[in-house]
């Protein structure tokens, strides 16, 4: 994988920061819309973290192989997908003590760039708004959403649509 470059959305102290991490598996010729997806991420954060700190999240774009091994290992289902979210930070749980001015890390989102190329030709929309899309799903997971339910499912189907809306991200 190439080295990851952190980019920092800078806040005025006492307001929400978010560093977003991108990385891009070697080999795949892909980059991310950092700006559109940054603001994407923060929007959602922002959202759910009204009162402000500092927080971290990883994007990785991958290939097929890398996502199914992936989801063989932590899921134990040996197929490709498109997105996983690994969550590292339960506002309600344990808390980790931090070193003074470190972000508390909210996790990795995983996604599948051939997989994402391919829906959105299915969807007939655009491969940003597949990735924007993909982005916001897995945000949300680590932020402790999920959809195993209608009402829950609704409730993330619409959290995503009203953070992709006004970035552009449209079908």
């Amino acid at each position: 994988m190439s080295l990851p470059r952190p980019d920092h959305i800078d806040a005025p102290p006492n307001t929400l920061r978010v560093i977003v991490e991108y990385v891009v598996e070697h080999g795949l010729h892909a980059v991310w819309d950092e700006p559109r997806v940054s603001a994407l991420v923060h929007a959602l954060v922002d959202r759910d973290y009204p009162d402000g700190g500092d927080y971290a999240i990883s994007l990785h774009l991958v290939g097929e192989e890398t996502i199914r091994h992936l989801n063989t290992e932590h899921r134990g289902i040996n197929a490709h997908t498109d997105v996983l979210s690994f969550p590292l930070h339960d506002p309600n749980g344990m808390r980790f003590v931090l070193p003074p001015n470190q972000p508390a890390n909210l996790g990795d989102v995983v996604i599948s760039l051939p997989t994402a190329v391919t829906q959105a030709e299915e969807f007939g929309h655009s491969v940003d708004r597949e990735i924007g899309y993909l982005v916001a799903h897995g945000v949300l997971h680590l932020l402790g959403y999920d959809h195993e339910e209608v009402e829950d499912r609704r409730r993330m189907r619409h959290r995503e649509e009203e953070a992709l809306r006004p970035l552009g991200f449209t079908r």
